[in-house]
């Protein structure tokens, strides 16, 4: 490739429940120092947003996390974070605009918290992968339990990673890319 030609730009959504570690999977690999809308969490949420089990999180996303990383000198992918509660669920429609795909992340935990994600990224029609995030390296569910659980289509893939970790960021990036690419062959007419 050509040294002054510019770098392909996808665009790459993260989605899923309050608390699922979007905005860690974001800043897990992210070149840049991620942009966060990061707000404290306040006792006017309490009764509004549902925090489950993640009563010691202090912060939380309120528009959009965003990053970007570079798999290759070919490539660069833009990194956009969802806001997890319900009340900001709105503002995923101008977030997915032009992007590729999408990643899922799941903590087993709360399952109930990503069955919006999923069945949103099916209803419009964007590719996706389902990522379960393994807190402190523990899986509490098979992949296949969570599939079934979630009801995820057969072609979706549903993969185990750590957003903690930069490579096993880097690694559910790579399959969403993939995955995307197989459903834009697969769409185009021959």
């Amino acid at each position: 490739m050509n040294a002054t030609a510019n770098p392909i730009p996808v665009k790459i959504v993260v989605a899923g429940g309050f608390g699922v570690g979007k905005s860690t999977f974001v800043a897990g690999i992210s070149d840049i120092e991620p942009l966060t809308t990061e707000a404290a969490m306040t006792k006017v949420s309490e009764g509004v947003d549902d925090v489950g089990d993640a009563t010691s999180k202090k912060s939380t996303t309120v528009a959009m996390d965003f990053g970007r990383v570079a798999l290759s000198s070919e490539l660069v992918l833009y990194l956009f974070g969802t806001p997890g509660q319900d009340r900001f669920h709105f503002m995923w429609d101008e977030l997915v605009r032009g992007a590729i795909g999408a990643v899922v992340l799941v903590d087993t935990g709360r399952l109930e918290q990503c069955f919006a994600a999923v069945d949103y990224m099916e209803r419009q029609g964007i590719p996706f992968v389902v990522a379960i995030n393994a807190f402190e390296g523990v899986l509490r569910h098979h992949p296949d339990d969570v599939r079934e659980a979630l009801d995820v289509p057969a072609h979706v893939p549903v993969l185990v990673t750590d957003a903690r970790h930069r490579a096993a960021v880097r690694d559910t990036l790579v399959a969403l890319v993939r995955q995307a690419m197989m459903q834009a062959t697969a769409s185009t007419p021959a």
